[in-house]
């Protein structure tokens, strides 16, 4: 088998354990908030020190934040929209019904 190979099944069994697929999601969610922030500071020309200091927190939040390496706070995610002037918008859109 190949390595791929390998790799897919192991994927597979971890996808099947109880709540690996929201893990996977909160994870995702995370990675992606990050991103959009990085993207954010960059455009400013902020370091992530200068972003810290913006939303009161570490660099080493801002980094472990940016990474997708923590499921942030609402507190958090307000923090950091105040710092870089953005709007934070929270949605829950309902999904379409399963024909």
């Amino acid at each position: 088998m190949s390595e791929q190979g390998s790799w897919r099944e192991l994927r597979d069994r971890r996808m099947a354990e109880p709540g690996a697929a929201e893990a996977y999601e909160a994870a995702r969610i995370a990675y992606e908030l990050g991103r959009t922030v990085r993207t954010m500071r960059e455009g400013r020309g902020w370091s992530q020190s200068d972003l810290a200091r913006e939303a009161g927190m570490t660099q080493s939040a801002v980094a472990r934040f940016e990474g997708g390496g923590t499921v942030p706070t609402l507190p958090v995610l307000e923090r950091l929209a105040r710092a870089l002037g953005a709007d934070l918008e929270v949605r829950l859109t309902p999904k379409a019904p399963a024909a």
